[in-house]
């Protein structure tokens, strides 16, 4: 969630396209081909060769730690997630909701793959340099090495619909749900893709999951209550 979705597409054009797509359905499989890399761009300054990650051989005993280390790391991790995201929830104002959000973002934050953490570095010049295609290749190659890579799969995401392929994109966010059900950063993606292709019902489905997590989500405020009064109308 450190490259909030809903942050990072704001600069994209709305475009309408057929057919809204379901919120509720399982996260599905990627279905693009991952694309060539670009052949110009910034004097070639991100036409780089994806590093393959190092294998080491490691002694049986060092092995054992290995495991034991992260069996133990995995649990405190969770109890740490559950006592932030609970705390999220009852934050008394946007100020100490966006505090706990960013150690959120810590807690999320994978550890362990010098090479995913090149690949992603990489990923975002590349889409800061607006070198989507070769984005998508190295978010490619993270997920590939880690598939349980949260903010590959959410930047990924945010690639596609700079890209106008909503259909890609909301694959990716569900993606992120389905391994974190509480990112409130893809709930709010998932809601920005289906208000613009036009399927309101499912964009405020996906903004109250959002705010049912992160109350104090501005954004996605607004258009939850814009939302709801068009769809269903002023309470009585």
């Amino acid at each position: 969630m450190r490259a909030l979705f809903a942050v990072l597409i704001l600069a994209a054009a709305p475009v309408a396209i057929p057919a809204p797509f379901a919120l509720a359905q399982s996260a599905p499989s990627q279905t693009h081909s991952p694309p060539a890399a670009s052949s110009g761009g910034a004097d070639g300054i991100l036409q780089v060769e994806i590093p393959k990650p190092e294998a080491k051989a490691r002694a049986p005993e060092e092995q054992g730690k290995g495991l034991e280390s992260a069996a133990t790391a995995e649990p405190d991790r969770v109890k740490r997630l559950d006592a932030l995201f609970a705390a999220l929830k009852v934050a008394p104002d946007k100020d100490s909701a966006k505090s706990i959000a960013d150690r959120i973002d810590v807690a999320l934050a994978p550890t362990g793959s010098a090479t995913a953490d090149i690949l992603m570095a990489r990923a975002t010049l590349a889409t800061e340099m607006k070198d989507f295609d070769l984005a998508i290749q190295l978010l490619d190659a993270v997920v590939d090495i880690e598939p349980d890579h949260l903010e590959a799969w959410n930047k990924r995401a945010a690639v596609f619909y700079l890209r106008q392929d909503f259909s890609d994109s909301l694959a990716d966010l569900r993606q992120v749900v389905a391994r974190e059900p509480r990112h409130y950063g893809a709930w709010a993606g998932i809601a920005i893709i289906c208000k613009e292709i036009g399927d309101e019902k499912h964009a405020l489905e996906a903004a109250r999951k959002a705010l049912a997590i992160y109350p104090h989500l501005d954004s996605v405020e607004d258009m939850e209550e814009k939302l709801t009064l068009k769809i269903e109308g002023r309470p009585i």
